[in-house]
């Protein structure tokens, strides 16, 4: 009896949890106004994917240059099928994508820890955390990017591989740096040759079967993504020749030459080696000048900044800490498990930090990073598991602590109207300004 009490009661907090995430991502959802930041661009070509198959552009109509695969832009497009070619038709499909990693965070942690005390505070954390919430509200393409690369590690973790290699393709049919998760699953087959060698059991079939499952999968799974493109005679070089994969396979090699070209200035680009520390978050949207007295203040100001929230991200800092101390200490399994997707998805941006690029790209490890701070407090509770202070207590406060910090701050996560003397007092750093 008691043990069905408890299934019933860790489902519904995470029930809660992912609800109350997902009236905090479609309250106001239509609000601000027009485009911002760069839906001027996604929500153009999502609507050319529903009506033409194809991004086309100008008049008449022809095949226009775009740099990313087309699965967000059709994500984005059956929102606005649905709700209408507005506001919120525009960002419902960010919402959904951005409110569902929160169940999937829990999967993850509770495989992990083992506790679904752990479980709940993890999706807890990802719910309100700022950055999170942001990209969750704008028609942008890392929500989707970020949905596939959590839900290729559940699969993995849940050893089904096949599932996984699909997922990671729909990721990298969304964003190229989707691929960036391969480097985690190539540490882990190189682990895993090398204790099958050491126990004299090398099996040659099961490298075939992995190599199905990551690298043809994954493959197909992208090419699919281009269908729209294979479909149409349209398309940006889809008659560069008579076969049609050389043709992608040359326009491929134009969207690698922009990306590796790309290095021009803007005044939200942000060194990849200041992310953690919320160095320079990205502002997608901020008006003063035309709202007067609205705020009932002699001046007001509106911003949506896509921050993470603060306290959290730097309790995340500490904990990547304490993971790189255990895991050349202890070598435990666990803290290769949560650090590998992190530094795999982290790290090649460092190795990128010359050309531009922006905090919100960071999006994509956060889950990550809060399967850390589950570590840190998993790693409290253990410190002394017969006390409570230990066992619930300081991990419930480490929790107030963060959702008191989103909540100061979610005037600016919002788009909310505030006086300008308190978005002031929100700009904890120069930098954010």
């Amino acid at each position: 009896m008691r043990t069905r009490l408890s299934l019933i009661t860790n489902n519904l907090t995470i029930i809660l949890i992912t609800v109350a995430a997902l009236v905090n991502r479609i309250w106001n959802l239509s609000q601000p106004k027009g485009y911002i930041f760069d839906e001027v661009y996604y929500v153009k070509n999502a609507n050319s994917l529903i009506r033409h198959g194809v991004e086309l552009s100008g008049q008449p109509l022809s095949g226009e240059f775009i740099v990313h695969p087309p699965l967000g832009k059709w994500l984005i497009g059956v929102g606005i099928q649905i709700f209408g070619n507005n506001e919120f038709g525009w960002r419902i499909s960010a919402a959904v994508f951005g409110t569902a990693l929160v169940p999937l965070i829990y999967l993850i942690a509770l495989r992990l820890f083992k506790s679904s005390f752990i479980a709940n505070i993890c999706a807890l954390l990802l719910a309100v955390d700022g950055l999170a919430l942001v990209m969750s509200r704008t028609a942008l393409l890392d929500i989707f990017l970020t949905f596939f690369l959590v839900l290729a590690v559940l699969f993995w973790l849940q050893q089904k591989h096949a599932l996984a290699g699909i997922s990671i393709g729909l990721a990298g049919s969304v964003k190229w740096n989707g691929a960036f998760i391969f480097t985690a699953i190539f540490i882990f087959a190189l682990y895993k040759i090398y204790v099958m060698m050491k126990l004299k059991e090398f099996d040659f079939v099961y490298l075939l079967v992995q190599f199905r499952n990551y690298f043809l999968i994954p493959l197909i799974t992208y090419v699919l993504s281009w269908s729209g493109w294979f479909f149409t005679s349209t398309g940006w070089k889809r008659n560069n020749s008579t076969n049609p994969l050389l043709s992608l396979w040359n326009y491929h090699l134009e969207i690698l030459s922009f990306h590796r070209n790309l290095t021009q200035p803007h005044p939200y680009s942000a060194n990849p080696f200041g992310w953690l520390w919320l160095r320079r978050p990205t502002s997608f949207y901020f008006e003063s000048e035309t709202l007067g007295k609205s705020c009932g203040a002699s001046k007001c100001a509106q911003e949506i900044l896509a921050l993470g929230t603060p306290v959290l991200w730097w309790i995340a800092g500490v904990s990547l800490f304490l993971l790189i101390y255990e895991l050349f200490r202890f070598k435990t399994k666990l803290a290769i498990l949560v650090l590998a997707p992190i530094t795999s998805l982290y790290l090649p941006w460092l190795l990128l930090s010359h050309r531009t690029t922006f905090y919100f790209y960071s999006i994509t490890f956060l889950p990550f990073l809060i399967l850390a701070v589950g570590y840190l407090i998993n790693r409290i509770k253990n410190l002394k598991p017969e006390s409570e202070l230990f066992t619930l207590w300081l991990p419930i406060t480490i929790v107030a602590i963060i959702a008191a910090n989103y909540l100061y701050f979610l005037p600016i996560f919002m788009g909310l109207n505030i006086p300008y003397a308190a978005w002031l007092k929100l700009m904890w750093l120069k930098s954010w300004i």
